[in-house]
């Protein structure tokens, strides 16, 4: 079973690789903390130092169209912080 889903490449995420070289990802709903570890580790070979997860509700959203108002909601997901040991670093942008 593949426990990443997909890096979490945003404004907020890369300030917190420069500061903290801490990376985002968003995994499975079923994953534990060891289960992302190892998966970070085998997959970038790098040494995590912490994970930390959070579970993000979906958003309501809604739009308007020519039946009406119609509502719905996105779908909810797993995010993991993963802090790297210093001097580690993984590169996202390097399969471009």
């Amino acid at each position: 079973m593949e426990i990443i889903l997909k890096p979490i490449v945003t404004e907020k995420v890369t300030g917190l690789q420069d500061k903290y070289n801490r990376y985002g990802f968003r995994v499975v709903l079923s994953a534990t903390k060891s289960q992302i570890k190892a998966a970070v580790e085998d997959l970038y070979g790098v040494k995590v130092l912490s994970v930390n997860t959070m579970r993000v509700d979906g958003k309501n959203k809604s739009r308007y169209t020519k039946a009406g108002v119609i509502a719905g909601k996105m779908p909810s997901y797993k995010k993991a912080l993963v802090t790297l040991k210093e001097g580690d670093a993984i590169d996202f942008y390097s399969n471009i």
